[in-house]
This record gives structure tokens, C-alpha cells and sequence, in this order.
């Protein structure tokens, strides 16, 4: 692999993930960067996974965590105030690009700023205006050089309005087994086999997200009860904030057999028999494993008024989106409630045909999205380096 420095020094590499799913993705491709450029230096924001192969988070990816136009608004100063220090720093730096993960509302902005800069900026996670918002697309085209989509029919949609893009799937379909260990998930988090169903209860990494779906997952965990009275629910806490944040409410219900783990999120998922999941990206590792899923959200009834009124797709989960029909239930808004909640896991757990049928889609969609995306990710963004070093060149 050509240098892809014009001046000989370690390559300089700036990212910004705004979330947990975000920090996977930075995580697996700061890993390739490293593997090719031992001294690159990685920055910006991140979370604890990037941190962990050696970048430098220059604030809390925390704060970046929100979602819903409502609650933006309640931390706007703040945002803004985030944004406007680091594109000083970064047009004070001049990095050899700059990598917007997800967080388009966040991103986009600053891309902008950097390309007219001469940074070069690639957008990891197409920013799904083929589902809402489509009037972003002059924006994108005006901010960032190159779209790295997770999907594979993003492609032309892109191509189709002059964006480029490279699908290049997801890392975590590469990093999941086709056929994940159940036994030995279980064995790992301390779950006995035999017994009544395990069930996750995976109610989001944001704080607003548990706030809404804790009490709602477990008051549903507490009917499941009814239907199978030896069910062990399993939680896995995104980090400590949220880890104190779900022990409380879990404190509220004593008369449920539930484990709270420090992380674990995939090995929960594999441990289960059924999972209970806030909408995002964890669905799609929750399908990765297999699992027969129920998807729930809630948001601020203003901010779901609004944007059901601009979305354009009919499904908000991606094994729903990929499969184009409904795969899993999708719960969400009013209508999640625990007794609608109830009955649709009860299914999951209970119905065989269902189970077998669900699984047989799920790898297929395995199939579709391992395409060793960290890789692909990193062989993009050096031609885009090139590419744009070489047009200032000329």
C-alpha cells in the first residue's frame, strides 16, 4: 500500500463518532489504518472502543449522543460550541482527512467546512436520505468527497444522484459467527442451560433511550413471567452511566430473575433465546446473531410527530429495510406497550416455524453485509486521499 502522506510524516487521520455503534465502525478502521501506518495518529471524537486501539478523544463522545429534533434542541449551545472547536483545530491541523461516522446532523456541517478547507472528508455510514430528508442530498454532495455505505442498495441511490460510494458492509458481520455458540455465550455470562427461556433486554446505549424503554422492557418482562414463569432476563449495560442509570429500575421489580453485565452486549445476544431491543444499530448484530428479535422505540411525542411525517420507508429496522418486509415486529411509539409488547415476544420465543424461518433470512442477510468492511473502509479512503491530493496538486 502506497503512502498516501505527501509529505513522508505519519499519516493524520481525524474521525467523529457520535455513538456506540459509531465506535465500532471507528474502532475496526483505525485497527486497518494502524496495521498499514503504525504511527498514525487518530483524533477527534470517539468512544471507548477507538480509544482502545490508540485514539485520542478530544471530548466525551457522550455528549454527541442524542437523538430526536426535540431533544437536540435542549442541547444545541453545546453542540455547536463541540463542532466549532474541533473544525478550528482541524483546519488549524490540516489532517490527511477527515471521517464523519454516522451522526450526519453533526457531521455533514463540519464536513463541509473541512473540504472547503482542503481536507479531504469521507462520510462512513450513508446518512439515510433515502428514508428521510432527501433534500440533504445537495449538502452531501457539497461536503463530502466519498459516501461509505453499510448497505447494499444505497449504491445506486447514491450513484443515481452523483455521490460517490462504495458499499463496503458491515464490520460486524464480519466479526460475528455465521453460527454463534449459545452454550458457550451462556457459559461465559454465567447463565445455567435448562430451565425456562433467557431473554435479552437491550434498552439502548443513549441515556434518553433507557429512561424511556427500562421501565417498559421490564413491566413487559414482568407479563412474560406470567406466560413463562422460570424466564431469566439478561441486560447488558452500554457503559457505567447507563449501568447506574438501569440498576434502580431493575430494583423495582424483584420478583424477576434478572442478570445486569457490564458490557456483554453480543454475548447476550448470543446466550438468548429471544431479545427485546431498542431500534438502532444493535438490531442488525441482534439479527447477526440470529436471534429471534422484537424491535421497540420511544422518543418526545413532538419529535415523533415530526419525523413520522417525514419518513419516506415503511420499516424503521434495518433487517426489515434490507429484507424489504417485515421480518421482525417493529413496536414503536404509543402501540409500545408492555401487553403489545407481550404478545409479539411470546411468539418469538414459542413459535418453531417462526424461529427457523427467521434464522434462514438472518443469514442471508449475514451473507450479503460480511464483505470485510474495515478493510474495504481503509482501501477507499486512501484513494480518496490520493484523489483529492492529487487534483490540488494539478
Amino acid at each position: 500500500m502506497q503512502s498516501a502522506s505527501t509529505s513522508g510524516s505519519s499519516l493524520r487521520v481525524a474521525l467523529v463518532a457520535g455513538e456506540a455503534s459509531g465506535d465500532i465502525l471507528g474502532a475496526g478502521l483505525i485497527r486497518e489504518i494502524k496495521q498499514h501506518f503504525p504511527d498514525a495518529y487518530c483524533y477527534g471524537i470517539g468512544g471507548p472502543l477507538m480509544q482502545s486501539e490508540g485514539f485520542d478523544s478530544l471530548f466525551p463522545m457522550e455528549r454527541l449522543s442524542v437523538m430526536g429534533l426535540v431533544e437536540v434542541l435542549g442541547r444545541l449551545r453545546e453542540l455547536l460550541g463541540i463542532r466549532k472547536q474541533l473544525r478550528e483545530r482541524l483546519i488549524a491541523d490540516q489532517p490527511d482527512v477527515f471521517i464523519g461516522i454516522d451522526a450526519p446532523d453533526f457531521n455533514l456541517a463540519l464536513e463541509r467546512k473541512l473540504k472547503a478547507a482542503g481536507i479531504p472528508t469521507v462520510h462512513y455510514v450513508s446518512p439515510q436520505v433515502w428514508a428521510w430528508r432527501e433534500g440533504r442530498l445537495k449538502k452531501i454532495r457539497h461536503s463530502v468527497d466519498h459516501i461509505l455505505a453499510l448497505l447494499p442498495f444505497e449504491v445506486d441511490y447514491y450513484r443515481g444522484h452523483d455521490v460517490p460510494v462504495t458499499f463496503v458492509g458491515h464490520p460486524l458481520a464480519d466479526q460475528i459467527s455465521m453460527n454463534p455458540d449459545q452454550d458457550a455465550a451462556r457459559q461465559i455470562l454465567g447463565v445455567s442451560n435448562g430451565g425456562g427461556p433467557v431473554i435479552g433486554l437491550l434498552p439502548g446505549s443513549r441515556k434518553a433511550e433507557v429512561s424511556k424503554l427500562g421501565h417498559l422492557f421490564l413491566e413487559t418482562a414482568r407479563l412474560l413471567r406470567k406466560d413463562f414463569p422460570d424466564a431469566r432476563f439478561l441486560i447488558p449495560c452500554a457503559n457505567e452511566r447507563r449501568k447506574k442509570q438501569i440498576l434502580p429500575i431493575v430494583s423495582e421489580f424483584p420478583d424477576l430473575d434478572v442478570t445486569v453485565y457490564d458490557g456483554q452486549s453480543q454475548s447476550v445476544m448470543a446466550a438468548s433465546d429471544a431479545i427485546l431491543i431498542a431500534s438502532g444499530t444493535a438490531v442488525l448484530e441482534a439479527a447477526l446473531h440470529k436471534k429471534p428479535l422484537v424491535v421497540s422505540y420511544k422518543m418526545a411525542p413532538l419529535s415523533f410527530a415530526i419525523i413520522s411525517r417525514m419518513v419516506k420507508v415503511k420499516y424503521v429496522s434495518l433487517p426489515n429495510l434490507l429484507a424489504d418486509r417485515e421480518l421482525v415486529p417493529e413496536v414503536l411509539q404509543d402501540d409500545a406497550t408492555p401487553e403489545n409488547l407481550r404478545v409479539v415476544m411470546k411468539r418469538a420465543i414459542e413459535d418453531q416455524d417462526y424461529r427457523g424461518a427467521l434464522k434462514q433470512s438472518f443469514m442471508e442477510i449475514h451473507h450479503q453485509l460480511k464483505q470485510d468492511a474495515s478493510r474495504l473502509a481503509f482501501e477507499a479512503v486512501i484513494s480518496v486521499i490520493q484523489q483529492v491530493k492529487a487534483l490540488q496538486r494539478g
